[in-house]
C-alpha cells in the first residue's frame, strides 16, 4: 500500500476509548511485546492508573487513510516524570537550576511497563518510511504548536530508538537482563552452563525452599484462579510499601480487577503454597506472547529465604524451557540477576528538546552517559556465573 503522505491524516486522540480495539490490535499484532495491546493500554486508562488525575493525559498519535488505522503511538502529555523507569530527574534539575524549561512533554511509552518494544504501530503494507516521517513529523508539529518543551520516546526497540536520532531526538542507553533460552531440555540442562559454584549455590536454595514446606506451581491463562487477581493486588502494595518514598504504586485496585476479565490470556502466576493451605503465600506475575515470557509484579504475604529466587527466576525460566519460550525479560533489578544467569543488555530511549540550550546540554553530555551505561553493562557481564573453557 504506497500511499502520499498528503493522503495521511493525523490525529491525537484523548482516550483509547476513542479508538476502535479491532484495528488497533492488528497493528500491534508483529510487536513482541503484548503492552501496547489495546487491552491493556486501554485498562490503565480505565482503572484510573494511567489517568489525568494521575498526570498522565493520553494524547495518542494516530494516522489514518480512508478512515482505516495505518499508523499509530501510545503518547501522554506530561508535567513529571513518574512511572516512566527512565530515570531524568537529574536532567529536570539541571533544566531548573539553569531557568531552562523541562515539562511539559509529551511521552510516547506504555505506562509503568520497563520492558523494549516502543516503535510506531504500523500496517505493514505501508510505505514504513513515508509513515514513519509523517508520524514523527505529527509530533514535531504537536509540540510546537502547543508549548511542550520535548518529547520522549521510552524503552524503545533499538532501531526504532536509531531512526529517531534522524527526526531531532537523542538515543539514551540504559541496562536491562535477558534471559535466553539456548535449547535447554530442562532446568538442569541450563544449570549445566554455570558453573560449579553457582549451581552448587542453586540446587541448595531450590532444596532449602523445598525443605522449608513450600511448593511452586506455575499456572496461566484460563487456569488463574479468579482470586489470584486481588490476591496480587494486596501484594502490590505491601512489595511496594516496603520502599517507603522509593516505591512504585502506580496500579489501581480497579486494574488488577480488570485484568482478569480484558488481559487474563496475557498472563501467567507463579504461586507458592505452604503444605495443607489452599491459598498462595507469594504470588509472581509473568506476561507472556510468543517466545518472549516477561516478569511484572511479585509479592509475598510470609518472608522466606529463597522464595523471591524461585517465583522470580527459577520457575519461570523453567517454564520458559517447558514451553520453547526463548527469552524471558525479569524486570529491572539488582546484581544478583547477573549472579543467576540474566545477562546484561542495553535498552534505549530517544529525547527530544525544543528549547535549542537544553537541546545542547543533553548532547553534551550523553555520549560520556552512554559510555558509562556501556561500561556498566560489560561489568555486570563480568559476574555471569558461566562455565569457562
Amino acid at each position: 500500500m504506497t500511499v502520499p503522505s498528503d493522503q495521511v491524516t493525523v490525529r491525537f486522540a484523548r482516550s483509547m476509548a476513542e479508538i476502535d480495539g479491532p484495528s488497533w490490535n492488528a497493528l500491534a499484532a508483529s510487536l513482541d511485546t503484548p503492552f501496547f495491546e489495546y487491552q491493556w493500554l486501554s485498562l490503565l486508562e480505565d482503572s484510573g492508573s494511567a489517568a489525568p488525575a494521575k498526570g498522565w493525559y493520553p494524547n495518542h498519535l494516530l494516522a489514518t487513510v480512508g478512515g482505516k488505522l495505518v499508523g499509530a503511538l501510545p503518547m501522554y502529555l506530561k508535567w513529571h516524570s513518574d512511572g516512566e523507569f527512565v530515570f531524568d530527574q537529574l536532567w529536570a534539575e539541571a533544566a531548573v537550576r539553569l531557568g531552562l524549561p523541562y515539562y511539559p512533554r509529551l511521552v510516547g511509552a506504555t505506562p509503568f511497563t520497563p520492558a523494549t518494544g516502543l516503535r510506531f504501530l504500523t500496517d505493514p503494507e505501508a510505505n514504513q518510511t513515508r509513515l514513519s516521517r509523517r508520524l514523527f513529523s505529527a509530533i514535531e508539529q504537536f509540540c510546537q504548536s502547543n508549548g511542550v518543551q520535548g518529547s520522549a520516546l521510552l524503552f524503545a526497540e533499538p532501531e526504532f530508538a536509531a531512526a529517531a536520532e534522524d527526526y531531532g531526538f537523542t538515543a539514551w542507553r540504559h541496562q536491562g537482563y535477558l534471559w535466553r533460552n539456548r535449547g535447554f531440555s530442562d532446568f538442569e540442562d541450563f544449570l549445566a552452563t554455570l558453573n560449579a559454584n553457582r549451581r552448587k549455590a542453586v540446587r541448595r536454595e531450590r532444596k532449602a525452599l523445598e525443605e522449608s514446606g513450600v511448593t511452586v506451581e506455575i499456572v496461566s491463562g484460563s487456569a488463574i484462579p479468579d482470586n489470584f487477581f486481588p490476591l496480587m493486588q494486596q501484594l502490590y502494595e505491601r512489595t511496594n510499601a516496603k520502599f517507603g518514598p522509593w516505591g512504585c504504586r502506580y496500579l489501581t485496585e480497579e486494574f488488577f480487577e480488570g485484568m482478569a476479565g480484558a488481559f487474563r490470556h496475557r498472563l501467567a502466576f507463579a504461586a507458592a503454597y505452604r503444605t495443607r493451605r489452599r491459598d498462595p503465600i507469594a504470588l509472581a506475575m509473568l506476561a507472556e506472547k510468543d517466545d518472549i515470557l516477561f516478569g511484572r509484579y511479585w509479592g509475598a504475604f510470609e518472608e522466606v529465604p529463597f522464595l523471591h529466587f524461585e517465583l522470580c527466576y527459577y520457575a519461570p525460566i523453567a517454564y520458559a524451557i517447558a514451553k520453547g519460550i526463548k527469552r524471558y525479560d525479569p524486570g529491572m533489578g539488582g546484581a544478583h540477576k547477573a549472579r543467576r544467569g540474566f545477562v546484561s543488555v542495553s535498552s534505549y530511549s530517544a529525547h527530544r528538546f525544543f528549547d535549542p540550550r537544553m537541546d545542547m546540554i543533553f548532547r553534551t553530555h550523553i555520549d560520556r552517559v552512554n559510555q558509562l551505561e556501556k561500561n556498566y553493562i560489560d561489568e555486570l557481564n563480568e559476574l555471569l556465573p558461566v562455565r569457562r573453557g
